[in-house]
C-alpha cells in the first residue's frame, strides 16, 4: 500500500464513529421524495454537516421538489468549462453526485426502526442512499487532509427528487456535470461491493386506443372493441423486446371499457421500457410511434418517452473503473464491476459524455425493501476508495 492510500484509509478509519453517528442522524431525518418539507429539513441538516466538514455550501431552492445542496471542498475556484480549466493549468474537477430523498414515508421508522444487528445497520433509506452521502463527505475530507496537491477539485451535489425521476433537478445535474472532468455517483454498490459501469435507460409510455361503443347484446357488430385492439397492440409491443441486447418492454398496467354490456370505446396500457444503448432507445421509440390500429374505425396513439438515457460502458467509463480497481487493490481487495437495470442520475451525466462511475456508495442489500441495510465495516473502505479515486483523476485520459 502506498503512503497516500495508507493515509487515506487511516483518516477514514479514525472517523468511523463520526460516519456512523452522522448516518444515524440522516436516517432519522426521514425524507420521502413526495414531502418537500421533509426533504428540505434533511437538506438543511446535510448543509450543516458539510459546513462543519469544511465545505463551502449553497442551498439551491426548488419549487416543488426538495431543495438541493451544492458544496465545494477546498478553495472555491471560478466554475469554468473543462477546456478553459485545462488551458489555465487548474486541477481536474470531480462531481460527487447523490440524492437525499427516499421512497419511504415519514413515520416508516415506527415500523422499520433503525437498528444494528452485528455488522449490519438496518433502516429506511440507509442504503439508498444516505450512507452514500456520508461516504462522499468522508472521502472529500480525507482527500483534502492528504494535502499532496494531487487531489481533484471536488464538488458535491445532493438532490431531492431522484426517486421520482429528477424532473426539477436534471438541469442542475447536467450543468454541474459539464463543469466536471468526471462524475462519481454515490448510489449503493452491487451486492458484494462491485461498482456499476453500466445502467439501463428507462422510458415510460402510454398506449391509448379508441374504439366505437355499441350495445354488446343488441348490435355488437356496430362496435369496435378498444380492448380487443389493445390486446393486439400489446402483442406488437412484446415483439419489440430484444433480451439479447438488454431491451425489455413490460406492459404493467392495463385499463379499458366502462360496463360489461358495452363494447369498449377506449382502453390503455402503461409500458415500462429498459434499454442498454441509445441506439436501442431510438429503435424502440420509433417503433412505438409507428403503431397503428388494425381494426377499421379504431385509433391508436402513443405518448411518453425516455426520461433517463442509458449509462453505457464507454472507454472513458472503463478508464475510471481501472483507476478504481487500482485504488481498491492498494486497499487489499479486488474491485468488481457490473451493470443494472435500474437507472440513476448518473445516466444523465454519462449521456453528456462526462466519464461517470456509479455504485461508489455503501455495500449492502434491500434498497426499497423492508430488509434495507448496509455493511457497517465497509464504510471506511468505501470512503477511502472514493478518496483514492480523487487522488487519481489527474491520471484519467479524457477525450471528449
Amino acid at each position: 500500500m502506498t503512503t497516500i492510500m495508507r493515509q487515506l484509509l487511516t483518516f477514514c478509519e479514525s472517523r468511523a464513529s463520526w460516519a456512523l453517528d452522522t448516518l444515524t442522524t440522516l436516517v432519522e431525518c426521514e425524507s420521502p421524495s413526495t414531502d418537500k418539507a421533509a426533504v428540505d429539513r434533511c437538506a438543511n441538516l446535510v448543509a450543516q454537516v458539510l459546513h462543519h466538514a469544511g465545505a463551502t455550501v449553497e442551498t439551491l431552492p426548488c419549487a416543488t421538489a426538495g431543495n438541493m445542496v451544492l458544496a465545494e471542498f477546498g478553495s472555491p475556484e471560478p466554475r469554468r468549462a473543462c477546456p478553459e480549466r485545462a488551458a489555465s493549468g487548474r486541477s481536474r474537477r470531480v462531481l460527487l453526485l447523490g440524492h437525499l430523498d427516499t421512497v419511504w414515508p415519514v413515520g416508516q421508522l415506527e415500523t422499520m426502526p433503525l437498528r444494528r444487528d452485528g455488522n449490519r445497520l438496518y433502516g429506511p433509506g440507509v442504503l439508498d442512499m444516505k450512507a452514500g452521502v456520508v461516504i462522499g463527505i468522508l472521502a472529500a475530507m480525507a482527500s483534502a487532509d492528504a494535502g499532496d496537491g494531487r487531489s481533484a477539485a471536488v464538488s458535491m451535489l445532493l438532490t431531492g427528487d431522484e426517486e421520482t425521476g429528477s424532473g426539477e433537478s436534471r438541469a442542475v445535474i447536467e450543468r454541474e456535470a459539464r463543469r466536471a472532468d468526471a462524475v462519481f455517483v454515490l448510489e449503493p454498490s452491487l451486492p458484494g461491493g462491485a461498482v456499476k459501469t453500466s445502467r439501463k435507460g428507462t422510458g415510460d409510455f402510454e398506449l391509448s386506443v379508441r374504439g366505437v361503443e355499441a350495445h354488446a347484446g343488441i348490435e355488437p357488430e356496430k362496435g369496435v372493441s378498444a380492448i380487443l385492439e389493445l390486446a393486439d397492440q400489446i402483442q406488437a409491443v412484446d415483439r419489440l423486446q430484444a433480451p439479447g441486447l438488454g431491451t425489455t418492454l413490460n406492459v404493467g398496467v392495463v385499463s379499458g371499457g366502462r360496463r360489461p354490456n358495452v363494447v369498449a370505446g377506449e382502453a390503455s396500457a402503461l409500458i415500462d421500457v429498459r434499454v442498454t444503448t441509445a441506439a436501442e432507445a431510438s429503435r424502440v421509440e420509433a417503433a412505438l410511434a409507428k403503431l397503428s390500429a388494425r381494426r377499421p374505425g379504431g385509433a391508436v396513439t402513443v405518448s411518453g418517452g425516455f426520461d433517463r438515457p442509458p449509462l453505457e460502458r464507454t472507454a472513458a467509463v472503463a478508464s475510471l473503473f481501472a483507476l478504481a480497481r487500482e485504488a481498491a487493490r492498494e486497499l487489499g481487495f479486488e474491485l468488481e464491476e457490473g451493470g443494472t437495470g435500474g437507472a440513476s442520475d448518473g445516466n444523465f451525466t454519462a449521456a453528456l459524455g462526462v466519464p461517470t462511475l456509479d455504485g461508489l456508495g455503501a455495500d449492502g442489500a434491500g434498497a426499497h425493501a423492508a430488509h434495507e441495510h448496509i455493511v457497517v465495516a465497509a464504510l471506511p473502505f468505501r470512503a477511502a476508495l472514493v478518496a483514492g479515486l480523487l487522488q487519481r483523476v489527474e491520471d484519467l485520459k479524457i477525450d471528449r
